[in-house]
Protein backbone atom coordinates (compact mmCIF):
# COMPACT_ATOMS: atom_id res chain seq x y z
CA UNK A 1 0.00 0.00 0.00
CA UNK A 2 1.25 3.54 -0.77
CA UNK A 3 3.05 5.15 1.86
CA UNK A 4 1.93 8.22 3.86
CA UNK A 5 4.41 10.45 6.24
CA UNK A 6 3.15 10.41 9.57
CA UNK A 7 2.04 14.03 11.76
CA UNK A 8 1.54 15.44 8.09
CA UNK A 9 -2.22 17.25 8.49
CA UNK A 10 -4.95 15.11 7.13
CA UNK A 11 -7.08 16.89 4.34
CA UNK A 12 -10.20 18.53 6.08
CA UNK A 13 -12.94 18.27 3.93
CA UNK A 14 -16.42 18.87 5.47
CA UNK A 15 -19.02 18.57 2.42
CA UNK A 16 -20.35 15.05 0.62
CA UNK A 17 -18.87 16.87 -2.54
CA UNK A 18 -15.89 17.31 -1.37
CA UNK A 19 -15.29 14.16 -0.14
CA UNK A 20 -16.74 12.69 -3.02
CA UNK A 21 -14.72 14.30 -5.26
CA UNK A 22 -11.31 13.75 -3.47
CA UNK A 23 -12.07 9.99 -3.65
CA UNK A 24 -13.55 10.11 -7.51
CA UNK A 25 -9.59 10.92 -7.93
CA UNK A 26 -7.80 8.64 -5.86
CA UNK A 27 -9.74 5.85 -7.39
CA UNK A 28 -8.93 7.09 -10.70
CA UNK A 29 -5.10 6.77 -10.09
CA UNK A 30 -6.29 2.76 -8.92
CA UNK A 31 -5.59 3.37 -5.29
CA UNK A 32 -7.90 1.36 -2.65
CA UNK A 33 -9.69 3.77 -0.30
CA UNK A 34 -10.40 2.88 3.35
CA UNK A 35 -13.72 4.52 5.65
CA UNK A 36 -13.44 4.35 9.35
CA UNK A 37 -16.26 6.02 10.82
CA UNK A 38 -16.46 7.79 14.20
CA UNK A 39 -17.89 10.22 16.02
CA UNK A 40 -14.61 11.69 17.35
CA UNK A 41 -13.10 11.33 21.07
CA UNK A 42 -10.54 8.71 19.70
CA UNK A 43 -9.67 5.96 21.78
CA UNK A 44 -7.09 2.76 20.78
CA UNK A 45 -10.05 1.44 19.56
CA UNK A 46 -10.52 3.48 16.44
CA UNK A 47 -6.53 3.76 16.06
CA UNK A 48 -6.71 0.00 15.57
CA UNK A 49 -9.18 0.38 12.89
CA UNK A 50 -7.21 3.23 11.17
CA UNK A 51 -4.40 0.62 11.27
CA UNK A 52 -5.89 -2.34 10.17
CA UNK A 53 -7.28 0.34 7.24
CA UNK A 54 -3.86 1.80 6.51
CA UNK A 55 -2.06 -1.45 6.09
CA UNK A 56 -4.69 -2.91 3.41
CA UNK A 57 -5.52 0.69 2.07
CA UNK A 58 -3.57 3.04 0.10
CA UNK A 59 -5.68 6.04 1.22
CA UNK A 60 -7.87 6.19 4.79
CA UNK A 61 -10.51 8.62 5.20
CA UNK A 62 -11.82 8.83 8.98
CA UNK A 63 -14.75 10.55 9.32
CA UNK A 64 -15.57 12.65 12.65
CA UNK A 65 -19.40 13.21 13.18
CA UNK A 66 -21.58 13.13 16.11
CA UNK A 67 -24.60 12.04 14.73
CA UNK A 68 -27.60 13.07 16.59
CA UNK A 69 -29.87 10.60 14.95
CA UNK A 70 -28.54 7.61 17.48
CA UNK A 71 -29.13 9.38 20.34
CA UNK A 72 -32.75 9.24 21.99
CA UNK A 73 -34.52 11.77 24.25
CA UNK A 74 -32.60 12.12 27.57
CA UNK A 75 -29.67 10.57 26.06
CA UNK A 76 -25.65 11.66 26.65
CA UNK A 77 -25.65 13.73 22.86
CA UNK A 78 -24.77 17.15 24.47
CA UNK A 79 -22.60 15.80 26.59
CA UNK A 80 -20.81 13.83 24.20
CA UNK A 81 -16.76 14.83 23.77
CA UNK A 82 -15.74 16.12 20.91
CA UNK A 83 -12.04 16.74 21.27
CA UNK A 84 -11.52 17.88 17.75
CA UNK A 85 -7.59 19.37 17.52
CA UNK A 86 -6.82 16.72 19.78
CA UNK A 87 -8.51 13.92 17.30
CA UNK A 88 -6.40 15.84 14.19
CA UNK A 89 -3.52 14.83 15.98
CA UNK A 90 -3.65 11.84 16.34
CA UNK A 91 -4.83 11.42 12.78
CA UNK A 92 -1.84 13.07 11.62
CA UNK A 93 0.38 10.77 13.88
CA UNK A 94 -1.81 7.78 11.91
CA UNK A 95 -1.05 8.72 8.60
CA UNK A 96 -4.48 9.40 7.57
CA UNK A 97 -5.40 11.48 4.11
CA UNK A 98 -8.66 13.01 4.75
CA UNK A 99 -10.61 13.50 7.94
CA UNK A 100 -14.44 14.43 6.79
CA UNK A 101 -15.83 16.22 9.29
CA UNK A 102 -19.52 17.87 8.44
CA UNK A 103 -21.63 20.16 9.90
CA UNK A 104 -25.06 18.37 11.34
CA UNK A 105 -27.08 20.85 9.12
CA UNK A 106 -24.86 19.59 6.16
CA UNK A 107 -26.08 16.17 6.93
CA UNK A 108 -29.57 16.79 7.34
CA UNK A 109 -30.50 19.68 6.25
CA UNK A 110 -33.91 21.53 6.38
CA UNK A 111 -36.22 19.16 4.93
CA UNK A 112 -34.22 16.23 5.37
CA UNK A 113 -36.81 13.36 5.31
CA UNK A 114 -35.13 10.08 4.87
CA UNK A 115 -34.33 7.08 7.32
CA UNK A 116 -33.00 4.17 6.34
CA UNK A 117 -34.16 0.76 8.36
CA UNK A 118 -32.74 -2.16 8.40
CA UNK A 119 -34.47 -5.76 9.61
CA UNK A 120 -31.24 -7.27 10.52
CA UNK A 121 -30.60 -7.40 13.96
CA UNK A 122 -34.36 -7.68 14.94
CA UNK A 123 -36.03 -5.15 17.39
CA UNK A 124 -34.61 -6.44 20.67
CA UNK A 125 -31.41 -5.45 22.96
CA UNK A 126 -30.15 -2.01 21.22
CA UNK A 127 -33.21 -1.36 19.31
CA UNK A 128 -35.38 -2.06 22.16
CA UNK A 129 -33.74 -0.08 24.52
CA UNK A 130 -32.65 3.24 22.18
CA UNK A 131 -35.51 3.17 19.75
CA UNK A 132 -34.46 4.87 16.42
CA UNK A 133 -30.60 3.84 17.52
CA UNK A 134 -29.94 1.32 14.36
CA UNK A 135 -32.42 3.55 12.35
CA UNK A 136 -29.86 6.71 13.00
CA UNK A 137 -26.79 4.43 12.47
CA UNK A 138 -27.81 3.19 9.08
CA UNK A 139 -29.00 6.47 7.98
CA UNK A 140 -25.64 8.22 8.53
CA UNK A 141 -24.34 4.97 7.46
CA UNK A 142 -26.05 5.08 4.37
CA UNK A 143 -25.08 8.82 3.38
CA UNK A 144 -21.17 8.30 4.35
CA UNK A 145 -20.85 5.51 1.38
CA UNK A 146 -22.53 7.21 -0.59
CA UNK A 147 -20.43 10.11 -0.29
CA UNK A 148 -17.30 7.78 0.36
CA UNK A 149 -18.06 5.43 -2.79
CA UNK A 150 -16.37 2.31 -3.08
CA UNK A 151 -14.22 1.58 -0.53
CA UNK A 152 -13.30 -0.84 2.48
CA UNK A 153 -15.37 0.66 5.31
CA UNK A 154 -14.13 -0.99 9.15
CA UNK A 155 -15.65 -1.10 11.86
CA UNK A 156 -15.42 -3.01 15.76
CA UNK A 157 -16.78 -5.73 16.67
CA UNK A 158 -17.92 -4.68 20.26
CA UNK A 159 -20.91 -3.02 18.32
CA UNK A 160 -22.16 -5.75 16.94
CA UNK A 161 -25.78 -5.80 16.18
CA UNK A 162 -24.98 -2.00 14.51
CA UNK A 163 -22.04 -3.77 12.51
CA UNK A 164 -25.04 -6.28 11.32
CA UNK A 165 -26.76 -3.64 10.43
CA UNK A 166 -24.35 -1.79 8.38
CA UNK A 167 -22.88 -5.12 6.97
CA UNK A 168 -26.67 -5.57 5.79
CA UNK A 169 -26.93 -2.26 4.26
CA UNK A 170 -23.62 -2.43 2.20
CA UNK A 171 -24.95 -5.87 0.70
CA UNK A 172 -28.51 -5.11 -0.08
CA UNK A 173 -28.11 -1.62 -1.74
CA UNK A 174 -25.71 -2.62 -3.55
CA UNK A 175 -23.35 0.08 -2.05
CA UNK A 176 -19.83 -2.07 -3.15
CA UNK A 177 -18.64 -1.16 0.01
CA UNK A 178 -16.65 -4.22 1.75
CA UNK A 179 -17.29 -3.85 5.52
CA UNK A 180 -14.56 -5.32 7.12
CA UNK A 181 -14.90 -6.39 11.33
CA UNK A 182 -12.01 -5.91 13.60
CA UNK A 183 -11.78 -7.36 16.95
CA UNK A 184 -12.62 -5.36 20.07
CA UNK A 185 -9.64 -3.55 21.38
CA UNK A 186 -9.54 -4.17 25.55
CA UNK A 187 -7.28 -2.02 27.94
CA UNK A 188 -5.41 -4.94 30.24
CA UNK A 189 -7.90 -4.99 33.15
CA UNK A 190 -10.40 -6.23 29.99
CA UNK A 191 -12.61 -2.88 29.80
CA UNK A 192 -13.55 -2.28 26.72
CA UNK A 193 -12.33 1.05 24.75
CA UNK A 194 -15.60 3.13 24.02
CA UNK A 195 -15.39 7.12 24.17
CA UNK A 196 -17.94 6.70 26.70
CA UNK A 197 -15.21 5.69 29.11
CA UNK A 198 -13.83 9.29 29.32
CA UNK A 199 -16.88 10.47 31.16
CA UNK A 200 -16.88 7.90 33.97
CA UNK A 201 -14.72 8.91 37.30
CA UNK A 202 -12.13 6.40 38.69
CA UNK A 203 -15.09 4.45 40.67
CA UNK A 204 -17.06 4.15 37.77
CA UNK A 205 -14.65 3.07 35.47
CA UNK A 206 -13.94 -0.11 37.95
CA UNK A 207 -17.32 -0.69 38.10
CA UNK A 208 -17.98 -0.85 34.50
CA UNK A 209 -15.27 -3.82 34.42
CA UNK A 210 -18.27 -5.65 35.47
CA UNK A 211 -19.05 -5.91 31.73
CA UNK A 212 -16.16 -7.53 30.73
CA UNK A 213 -16.48 -9.68 33.76
CA UNK A 214 -19.55 -11.08 33.12
CA UNK A 215 -18.72 -12.27 29.55
CA UNK A 216 -16.00 -13.83 31.00
CA UNK A 217 -18.41 -15.37 33.36
CA UNK A 218 -21.08 -17.23 30.75
CA UNK A 219 -18.00 -18.17 28.84
CA UNK A 220 -16.62 -20.17 31.91
CA UNK A 221 -19.92 -21.92 32.49
CA UNK A 222 -20.38 -22.73 29.19
CA UNK A 223 -16.86 -24.26 29.25
CA UNK A 224 -17.80 -25.91 32.02
CA UNK A 225 -20.75 -28.11 30.41
CA UNK A 226 -23.70 -25.41 30.94
CA UNK A 227 -25.86 -24.92 27.03
CA UNK A 228 -28.65 -23.39 27.97
CA UNK A 229 -29.14 -19.98 26.93
CA UNK A 230 -31.08 -18.60 29.64
CA UNK A 231 -28.58 -19.90 31.90
CA UNK A 232 -25.47 -18.59 30.54
CA UNK A 233 -27.68 -15.26 30.41
CA UNK A 234 -28.00 -15.45 34.13
CA UNK A 235 -24.47 -16.11 34.76
CA UNK A 236 -23.58 -12.94 33.00
CA UNK A 237 -26.39 -10.80 34.25
CA UNK A 238 -25.76 -12.24 38.30
CA UNK A 239 -22.31 -10.59 37.70
CA UNK A 240 -23.21 -7.05 36.52
CA UNK A 241 -26.19 -6.72 38.84
CA UNK A 242 -23.78 -7.75 42.33
CA UNK A 243 -21.51 -4.69 40.88
CA UNK A 244 -23.74 -1.87 42.49
CA UNK A 245 -22.73 1.28 41.09
CA UNK A 246 -23.98 -0.59 37.79
CA UNK A 247 -27.52 -0.65 36.41
CA UNK A 248 -28.05 -3.65 34.12
CA UNK A 249 -29.74 -2.66 31.02
CA UNK A 250 -30.14 -6.64 29.30
CA UNK A 251 -27.34 -9.75 29.78
CA UNK A 252 -28.48 -12.40 26.42
CA UNK A 253 -26.91 -15.03 24.93
CA UNK A 254 -27.85 -14.67 20.76
CA UNK A 255 -27.50 -16.13 17.63
CA UNK A 256 -24.76 -13.81 15.43
CA UNK A 257 -26.65 -13.43 12.84
CA UNK A 258 -30.14 -12.83 13.94
CA UNK A 259 -29.76 -11.60 17.56
CA UNK A 260 -32.05 -13.65 18.76
CA UNK A 261 -31.76 -15.46 21.97
CA UNK A 262 -30.75 -18.97 21.85
CA UNK A 263 -31.99 -22.15 23.99
CA UNK A 264 -29.27 -24.42 23.43
CA UNK A 265 -25.77 -22.16 23.06
CA UNK A 266 -22.89 -23.14 21.12
CA UNK A 267 -19.36 -21.05 20.73
CA UNK A 268 -20.23 -19.34 18.01
CA UNK A 269 -23.31 -17.85 19.58
CA UNK A 270 -22.27 -14.43 21.03
CA UNK A 271 -23.10 -12.72 24.44
CA UNK A 272 -24.20 -9.10 25.19
CA UNK A 273 -24.52 -6.87 28.07
CA UNK A 274 -25.47 -3.62 28.19
CA UNK A 275 -25.70 -1.50 31.61
CA UNK A 276 -25.55 1.95 32.92
CA UNK A 277 -22.59 3.65 35.09
CA UNK A 278 -22.82 6.91 36.58
CA UNK A 279 -25.38 7.59 34.25
CA UNK A 280 -23.05 6.31 31.09
CA UNK A 281 -24.68 3.84 28.89
CA UNK A 282 -21.50 1.22 27.72
CA UNK A 283 -22.53 -2.27 26.10
CA UNK A 284 -19.60 -5.14 25.40
CA UNK A 285 -19.81 -8.36 23.47
CA UNK A 286 -17.87 -11.84 23.02
CA UNK A 287 -18.34 -14.72 21.38
CA UNK A 288 -19.69 -17.45 23.89
CA UNK A 289 -16.70 -19.72 23.24
CA UNK A 290 -14.11 -16.47 23.31
CA UNK A 291 -14.95 -14.52 26.07
CA UNK A 292 -11.74 -11.67 26.71
CA UNK A 293 -9.30 -13.14 29.20
CA UNK A 294 -9.60 -12.44 32.77
CA UNK A 295 -6.97 -9.91 33.63
CA UNK A 296 -4.39 -10.33 36.34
Amino acid sequence: MADRAASASPIVVTTPQELRSLTAGWRRADELVGLVPTMGALHVGHRALIEAARRACDRVVVSIFVNPLQFGPGLDYPSYPQPLEEDLEQLAQLGVDACYHPAVATLYPKGFATRVSVSSGGDLWEAASRPGHLVGVATVVAKLFAATGLCRAYFGEKDAQQVAVVSSLARDLDTGVEVVVCPTVRDPDGLAASSRNQLLSPAGREAALSLSRALIKAGETFASGVVSGAELSRAAAEVVESEPRARLDYAAVVDPVDFQPVEVARSESRVMVAAKVEAVRLIDTALLGSPPQPSG
